[in-house]
């Protein structure tokens, strides 16, 4: 998911701070391409904490059913 950047918002406060409009946009776009890139969304975050829940009731559920089985085997010979 896209998360707005405002690089121009954000160079103008580099051009105030001193650096040359050329540098001040460089950052920016540096900036937007590989910081912004690895930030995670509340909504990446959402899906894929769904996606680890799905899996550990998957396993808890393999887990179960092979407890009961092994279960069902020890009564049998009995």
């Amino acid at each position: 998911m896209a998360v707005a950047f405002d690089t121009l918002g954000y160079s103008k406060k580099l051009r105030d701070a001193g650096y040359s409009q050329k540098q001040a946009e460089a950052h920016a776009e540096a900036a937007r391409d590989f910081i912004m890139a690895e930030l995670v969304t509340k909504t990446d975050l959402a899906a894929a904490m769904d996606t680890l829940a799905l899996r550990l009731t998957a396993r808890l559920g393999g887990l179960m059913i092979a407890g009961i089985g092994a279960l069902a085997v020890l009564i049998r010979l009995t």
